[in-house]
């Protein structure tokens, strides 16, 4: 296969970046995008020039390191596809492709197509966890969780926290990824002591961090490699706003339930 390639080119945020051609000629359709990539970094290196920088790490849709938007698709045309695992049999001999980073203000670029997402780091710091005893694992049956709350709470556990959900959203919201990590704690009962701090500390971060507002595109859905719904980000405002009147029936003086 013959492709035309452009890269986005951007040494550090601080500088401005643009795209850079580059001309594939023996592109073999059963490699994957990311291999693609090493092939013409290996291509640059022989003619001594700089490659291409681009995050990748395990290569198997499990890490969401693999962070590109190729034609304007956040990791590509192919739905519930992260980039390492898109094969180059999806585009055609003589195809143009553009390939950039993630575009979203709470993004920076560090270089090329890597971009700085420990803005998702600080937003589970701020409250994606549980607290509780360290120790040997307790007996799986001490609490029983029903099958449809344990199925709806791994739904949301598989956000692998890639930010293709802020790349595809018009506005840069996050509002996705913090309610897959909300919701999944919420649902079980091993999240609920801290539900209602969680909830709050997670999205006053995620504001704090720059990110846009949620308007209901719903292309955050859509660009989810691991198709997380957006009926999270419901259950998230719930919990939300069930905190706040907590929050104020604790300042009355009043007692609420979970």
């Amino acid at each position: 296969m013959k492709l035309t390639l452009y890269i986005w080119r951007q040494k550090n945020s601080s500088t401005k970046g643009s795209f850079e051609r580059f001309q594939m000629d023996d592109v073999s359709p059963d490699m994957s995008f990311l291999e693609m990539l090493d092939v013409l970094n290996e291509k640059l290196l022989v003619e001594g020039k700089e490659p291409v920088a681009f995050d990748h790490d395990c290569r198997e849709g499990i890490c969401g390191a693999c962070s590109l938007v190729i034609n304007g698709q956040a990791h590509g045309p192919m739905e519930r596809t992260t980039a390492c695992q898109l094969h180059m049999r999806k585009f055609n001999d003589g195809d143009t492709i553009y390939i950039e980073p993630w575009r979203a203000k709470a993004f920076p670029v560090v270089k090329d197509l890597i971009v700085d997402r420990s803005a998702f780091d600080r937003i589970i710091q701020a409250g994606g966890y549980i607290s509780v005893p360290t120790g040997s694992a307790p007996e799986a049956n001490n609490i029983p969780i029903s099958k449809d709350d344990a199925d709806l709470a791994m739904d949301a556990a598989a956000c692998i926290g890639c930010g293709a959900c802020v790349a595809a959203c018009p506005n840069g919201s996050a509002m996705l990824f913090t309610a897959a990590k909300v919701s999944h704690l919420a649902i079980l009962p091993q999240g609920a002591p801290e539900r209602h701090r969680r909830v709050k500390a997670m999205i006053e971060r995620m504001d704090s961090e720059g990110f846009g507002g949620c308007t209901n595109h719903g292309e955050c859905q859509k660009a989810c490699p691991k198709g997380i719904s957006i009926k999270f980000i419901s259950l998230m405002n719930r919990e939300y706003i069930k905190a706040n009147l907590a929050s104020l029936a604790r300042d009355k003086g009043e007692v609420t339930a979970q």
